[in-house]
Order: C-alpha cells, then sequence, then structure tokens
C-alpha cells in the first residue's frame, strides 16, 4: 500500500471513532485527498469540511483532534512533524529518504509487483467493443471505441479482473442488404483480388454507391427490403452473396484489429443471435410483458419509466436492433456468467441501452443490474462531421498511413533512420502512439475534434512526446553499460532534491491512479498521469544530473530511479495502448 492510501485509511478509521460518539459512520470513500498548491503545506491534505455536520463540531475543530489522535498513534513509528494541522486540513509531510527507499527499492526489487494492485480480484467483467458494420470498414469513430475499449480492459486486467473481450459483428439488416443489391446489380462478379482493393474497404465503396443509386432510382430501398426479408426466408442465392460480402469485410477488419493492436477473446454475430432474442420477445408477448399493436408490430410499454413505446419486432416480423442485443446478452451470459458486462458504445446509443437494460430486468434476467453503458462523445475531424453513406468517413487504415508518413517524413527530416533502425515500423508505432493517447487524453463522454498535425507533436500533451520519455531514459541506461554502476548498492535516501522527490511521488501515485481509471472506466486519467510523470522526469533530467553526478553514489541512486520511471512507464503505456520506442 503507498503511503498517500496508507494515511487515508488512518485518517478514516480515526473519523469513524469519531463519529460513533454520535451514531454516526464514515467510510474510506467518505475522505478526500488534496494535493496542496505549495510545497511547503506538505505532500498531501485532506480537508475536514464535510464532516462537520456528522461530528457536530467546526472542521478547523475536526482537523486538530484528527491531527492530534494520529500523532498518539504513530508515537515511535514516526516523527510527529509528519502530520500538521492548517486550519481545516489535516496536512501530511512525508520522510523523502524513508520514502525513496521504499519505493526505488521495492521496484528494484519486485519489479511492476511493488504496485500489484488486487481490487477487483475475483471478479469477472466482459467488456464489449469495437461492433462493427459488415458493410464499411473500420472509420475515425471505430477507433476511439476500440481504443477506448481495449484500454479499458487492460486496465481492469491489471487491477486483477477476469476480462473477457468480445465483439458484435453486425452482419444482418437493411444497411447490409443495400451494399448487397448495388452488388448484385452493378458488381459484375468482381471482387476485392481483381480490383487491388482491401476487402473491407471494397465492401464499403458498395454501401456508398448504394445512397448514389437510391437518389436516382426511387425502387432501389424497397428492393433492398426484398434483399432483407429473402435473407431471413434462407433465398441459398441471397444467403450465399451475405457470406461472400460478410466475409471480405470481416477478414479486412481483423487485418485493421491487428495493426492496432486490439484483439477479442470471442467474436458474436448479430445473424447467429437475433433468432434467440426473436424468441425472447414472443416468450414476453405471450405473458403479457409486450403487446401486439394494430398493424402487427409487438412493443414494449415504458411510459410507467417515463420513457416511450419501443418497437422490438416491426409489422413484417423482422428483427430491430434491441431484438439482437437481447438475444447477445443472453447468450453471453449463458456462455460466461460474469459479475459486469460493459458496452462500450457512443452516447447517441444513451436511449437505447437504457430501454434494454429495462426490458432485460422485466423479462426476468437477475443479471440486468450487472449491465453499463460506457458512453463516449463523437469524434470528428477539423473539417466537420463524417457520413458513411456519403463517402466522408476517414476511414481508419488510411488515416494511419497518413499519420505514418507524417512520423516518417519527421525521422528522415532529422536524419534518425540509422538510430531508430526500421524507421518505417517505428514510424507506424509513432503514428500509434499519437492517435491512441489523442483519443484517450479527453474523457470518454466529452465530443472531441482530432487533429492528426497536432497528436504527433514531439512536444507538449501527445503521445510521441511520451515515447520520447521512453527512449531518453533508454539511452540514459544503455550509456551505463559501460561504469556497470547499477550493480552496486543502491542509497535511494541521497535522492533528496525537489525534482527527485516530485518524481517519486508521481511514481508512488501509480497504484492509486489505475484504481481510480478502473473505477470510473476512465483511462484519460491514467493518460493525464502520465504525461505528468513525463513532464517529472522532463525536469529531473535537466535539474540532475545523472552519469556525472558529483558521487558514485548518488549516480548510482539516480540511475536507479531512471529505472524504476521507465518499469513504471512501459507498464502504464502498454495500458494506454502506445507502443513503446527505445529509440526514436
Amino acid at each position: 500500500m503507498d503511503e498517500k492510501s496508507w494515511w487515508k485509511e488512518k485518517i478514516a478509521c480515526v473519523l469513524n471513532d469519531l463519529s460513533a460518539l454520535n451514531g454516526q459512520t464514515i467510510g474510506l470513500d467518505d475522505v478526500v485527498i488534496e494535493i496542496p498548491p505549495k510545497p511547503e503545506m506538505g505532500d498531501f491534505g485532506f480537508p475536514m469540511f464535510t464532516f462537520a455536520k456528522k461530528l457536530k463540531k467546526a472542521p478547523q475543530e475536526i482537523a486538530a483532534l484528527v491531527a492530534e489522535k494520529l500523532k498518539e498513534n504513530r508515537e515511535g513509528s514516526a516523527d510527529d512533524s509528519s502530520v500538521f494541522t492548517l486550519g481545516p486540513y489535516v496536512n501530511i509531510r512525508l520522510d523523502r529518504a524513508k520514502e525513496a527507499k521504499r519505493v526505488v527499492q521495492g521496484i528494484l526489487d519486485n519489479g511492476n509487483e511493488f504496485f500489484h494492485i488486487d481490487s477487483l480480484q475475483g471478479k469477472k467483467i466482459m467488456v464489449e467493443f469495437s461492433s462493427p458494420n459488415t458493410n464499411k470498414p473500420l472509420h475515425l469513430g471505430h477507433l476511439r471505441n476500440d481504443v477506448l475499449g481495449e484500454s479499458i480492459s487492460r486496465i481492469l486486467a491489471a487491477c486483477q479482473a477476469e476480462v473477457r473481450k468480445v465483439c458484435i459483428i453486425n452482419d444482418r439488416g437493411i444497411h447490409i442488404c443495400k451494399s448487397m443489391l448495388a452488388y448484385k446489380e452493378y458488381g459484375n462478379g468482381e471482387c476485392p483480388e481483381s480490383t487491388g482493393i482491401k476487402s473491407d474497404h471494397y465492401v464499403g465503396g458498395w454501401y456508398v454507391r448504394f445512397n448514389q443509386m437510391s437518389k436516382e432510382d426511387t425502387g432501389a430501398d424497397e428492393r433492398a427490403r426484398e434483399l432483407l426479408l429473402k435473407w431471413e426466408a434462407g433465398d441459398k442465392e441471397t444467403v450465399d452473396l451475405w457470406r461472400k460480402m460478410n466475409e471480405w469485410t470481416v477478414s479486412g477488419m481483423k487485418e485493421t484489429y491487428q495493426r492496432t493492436g486490439v484483439s477479442f477473446d470471442t467474436y458474436y454475430f448479430e445473424s447467429d443471435t437475433y433468432l434467440r432474442g426473436k424468441a425472447e420477445v414472443l416468450k414476453g408477448l405471450e405473458k403479457g410483458l409486450f403487446t401486439k399493436e394494430a398493424d402487427g408490430s409487438v412493443q414494449a410499454d415504458l411510459t410507467a419509466e417515463n420513457l416511450d413505446k419501443k418497437v422490438l419486432l416491426r409489422k413484417d416480423g423482422t428483427s430491430l436492433y434491441i431484438t439482437q442485443d437481447f438475444g447477445t446478452a443472453i447468450l453471453r451470459h449463458d456462455d460466461w456468467p460474469f459479475d459486469k458486462l460493459v458496452y462500450v458504445v457512443g452516447s447517441e446509443q444513451r436511449y437505447h441501452f437504457q430501454v434494454l437494460f429495462i426490458l432485460l430486468a422485466r423479462m426476468g434476467f437477475p443479471w440486468a443490474k450487472d449491465l453499463y453503458h460506457l458512453s463516449y462523445g463523437m469524434v470528428n475531424l477539423p473539417e466537420g462531421k463524417m457520413k458513411s453513406r456519403e463517402g466522408t468517413v476517414v476511414d481508419a487504415d488510411n488515416l494511419i498511413d497518413e499519420l505514418r508518413d507524417m512520423a516518417l517524413v519527421e525521422i528522415k527530416s532529422k536524419e534518425r533512420e540509422e538510430i531508430v533502425g526500421d524507421a518505417a515500423q517505428t514510424a507506424e508505432k509513432i503514428a500509434l502512439g499519437a492517435l491512441h493517447y489523442y483519443l484517450l487524453q479527453v474523457s470518454p463522454e466529452r465530443d472531441m475534434l482530432f487533429n492528426p498535425k497536432e497528436s504527433l507533436s514531439f512536444n507538449g500533451n501527445t503521445g510521441p512526446y511520451l515515447q520520447y520519455m521512453g527512449a531518453r531514459i533508454s539511452s540514459i541506461l544503455h550509456k551505463d553499460e559501460a561504469k556497470k554502476l547499477h550493480d552496486g548498492l543502491v542509497k535511494a535516501e541521497l535522492l533528496q532534491t525537489d525534482s527527485e522527490w516530485e518524481l517519486i511521488k508521481t511514481i508512488a501515485n501509480y497504484p492509486s491512479v489505475l484504481a481510480d481509471a478502473a473505477k470510473d472506466m476512465n483511462p484519460s486519467v491514467l493518460a493525464s498521469w502520465l504525461y505528468e510523470l513525463s513532464k517529472n522526469f522532463s525536469r529531473f533530467y535537466h535539474e540532475c544530473p545523472v552519469l556525472s553526478a558529483e558521487t558514485e553514489d548518488l549516480q548510482r541512486a539516480r540511475l536507479a530511479l531512471c529505472r524504476c520511471v521507465l518499469a513504471v512507464l512501459h507498464a502504464a503505456l502498454d495500458l494506454v495502448c502506445i507502443p513503446f520506442l527505445e529509440s526514436m
């Protein structure tokens, strides 16, 4: 346990003892930690304002009582000056030498196990993300979804949850039939191989083609509807065409997933789950949970929940997204009984999931209470909103290619080809670092603009800046290979300067940052911490000579600190899907 968490627990215990006198309870989550604005005010503080009502005392009086109790409890094990009050705050000033030895030696001896976090041990969490359609390739919006889902999954696993990553492939419905119809009528037997176009991009082109057709051909939409009915009836020619075009799209998407470091434990296909969903809707109809309307459609009345009516089956008996989602959720719980299922889906679907969760509970599934919608905002380019049907979407592959080429130009302009080794491969990793960090640094619920050029900057709050810090530390450690200073005894207590201290505190804060990111399902918390770590290392690097420090003991201690930063940086970069680079 880090020192901050230790003090938080102790303060919570003292406050709870004091509140018990008034028949009240105070929990650990009630205690707030703040970082004082000035170093002389201590390393962290605990405001007492919120406890005034329960304890029936002024915040300043509470702070004095808590500080006194803490000093009594710590007598003989710590200097009383570690605890002091500033008005309504209980402030803590840590022993720099003691904390430096604890953190640095702990990481040197145990690696990242020093930061073992088990806040989610024993929990089975399923995370659904990406959810592509088989009528178009992955685009910029999917990239935000994918990196958010992948990062959250890694963060939850780092907190010892058992995580299963799943993807639902939306491979049926009217939108799929639109691409099929355009290809059927104008494809002339072509295929991705014959055209040299990546297979998912090839299918996406036919979706755009249908939109152009429908503007000139008023019967196109009706023919697409007829194709859907044929598919649901099992017409062989229609099913064969559907299967061929879906295989093209899915194989292309999997190439993009591999390229971006995204993976799934299980793929679900809407075509395999929608019938289960239809069956559950019909069961609900028999039980009186739903109603059949005059037009033949099946609907759910949600007015009691202050919502409106929801169509569950169309009048022609065909399914909707929610029908499929019933079947998919049920099958998933049958396959792998989870403690929580997280849906990573855009904020425009908030109403959909509100309805889904209510209706699954109404249908008698107790695990419906364990469903969670991780909502995220739209991502666009400065030019404006993207539209798939008009072909104005920025395809994921094309965007990554553009970023890679821009990074490659930068590498060549600085004549770094020999230093980085494989320049094209390094440029690809820089591109992914830039892209993923830019998409994750913003809280999920916020809409955002993606600026490719800004994301690739090697200065400021960017992925390449973080990668550069890793490369810089690696370079320092490589230079030590001749001196072999890392083989000697490390005297971490020598790390006493302000910049060393800020760096050590930032490292020590990693477990609580990771736990917060998992609790809030928010990788931006970890992204912000990574930027803080990198800034603090940069300050340390400029203020504290490492290999040219005054004494060999100090050189060895600072090298050890560099190794600690590198270990934590490497681990945290992986959690936000940023490739680590030893040289840039």
